[in-house]
């Protein structure tokens, strides 16, 4: 018994060696909840496939915390994401504006779909010719000939 209770008691020990200190609760509730939505609408520039709210990543802590500074500051929204754009690039935000430097962001998954369709539709066009010519040179004329009699004759006793 006292050796299970050694043991538990090492384990909760080492357990607690790699707790972390609790984030602080937000001094404003108005401020975090307008740094949450503003940060929703843009992306992590470490994780790239995350919105800056959900980042764990150190870049990300950073961020929002100067967005809690321009929210204090009495910034807009507007503002805030234009300081955003203005030092990191459209790339911050998940939903770019369409101009002519973000073209390439919002067409270029479709040009790479239609570029693969046409390539795939080239190859198989390709591969089907080979296909032909490779099954016609494997028999000669005499050999073809019989095989067509014997597809006749299967058929025939169908």
């Amino acid at each position: 018994m006292k050796r299970i209770f050694l043991i538990l008691s090492l384990v909760l020990l080492s357990a607690s060696a790699y707790a972390k200190e609790a984030a602080p609760v937000a001094a404003d509730e108005a401020v975090e909840k307008r740094m949450v939505a503003i940060s929703d609408e843009m992306r992590c520039l470490v994780c790239q496939n995350e919105s800056l709210s959900g980042s764990r990543a150190e870049l990300a802590q950073d961020l929002r915390r100067e967005i809690r500074t321009l929210i204090k500051q009495g910034k807009s929204d507007q503002e805030i994401m234009d300081f955003m754009v203005s030092r990191y690039g459209d790339f911050v935000r998940y939903r770019p504006p369409m101009n002519a430097s973000t073209y390439l962001l919002w067409f270029g998954p479709f040009l790479l779909l239609v570029g693969a369709i046409v390539a795939l539709v080239v190859y198989l066009r390709r591969r089907g010719g080979r296909v032909e010519e490779t099954e016609a040179s494997l028999l000669s004329a005499e050999e073809r000939r019989q095989a067509e009699n014997l597809m006749k004759q299967s058929g025939d006793k169908q």
